[in-house]
């Protein structure tokens, strides 16, 4: 054998040169296991979930406004700023967040999605950034629901889940569904709080 290695240079020397490669190549699995994809969710969350949060950025769009007039009149009170660019940049910015404000509710509710299932729970939402989040039950800790104003008002409610690393929202539900998907949530991850 060792002649054999001396006449030929391209003979294979892998157990003198890196001990142990046989071995490693004996023990390689043979067949990959297929992971199968998680379809995605598919349960839409209540149409009236536009609505609020239509209200809610245009609560916020008055309140970016009133700042902005401020800042203009302060700006023409004691500079020399041309009153165009005084009054026409507060007149752009109106326009851009009513046209956002308007837009930004019906992207989002198009994106968003969940779904319970028996091992996890299942979010899909994001207007830029598309985020999918799949969340095991046996990692959530606590479960509630949460009502705002508004949403009170519309007779809508968020379900929150807690994790160690933080916790997660499936918003604007109608209240009888959010209290459905907050006791499913719990009674599969075994939450023991009273609900």
């Amino acid at each position: 054998m060792a002649d054999q290695h001396e006449d030929d240079p391209n003979a294979e020397r892998h157990d003198e040169t890196w001990p142990g490669v046989a071995a490693a190549y004996a023990a390689w699995p043979t067949a990959v296991p297929v992971v199968r994809p998680i379809p995605p969710p598919q349960e839409r969350l209540d149409p009236r979930a536009r609505t609020i949060w239509l209200l809610n950025n245009l609560i916020a769009a008055v309140i970016i406004m009133i700042g902005i007039v401020a800042i203009a009149v302060g700006l023409d009170r004691w500079t020399d700023i041309s009153r165009i660019w005084i009054i026409g940049m507060p007149l752009v910015l109106l326009i851009v967040q009513l046209v956002a404000a308007w837009v930004d509710p019906l992207i989002r509710y198009r994106q968003w999605r969940f779904e319970i299932r028996e091992d996890e729970v299942d979010l899909k939402h994001g207007l830029i950034t598309h985020t999918r989040q799949v969340v095991p039950m046996s990692r959530i800790q606590h479960v509630d629901t949460r009502q705002g104003p508004i949403e009170r008002r519309y007779g809508l409610a968020s379900v929150i889940f807690y994790t160690a690393a933080g916790s997660m929202e499936i918003p604007a539900l109608s209240v009888e569904r959010a209290g459905d998907v907050r006791n499913q949530i719990a009674a599969l991850a075994k939450v023991h709080d009273d609900l």
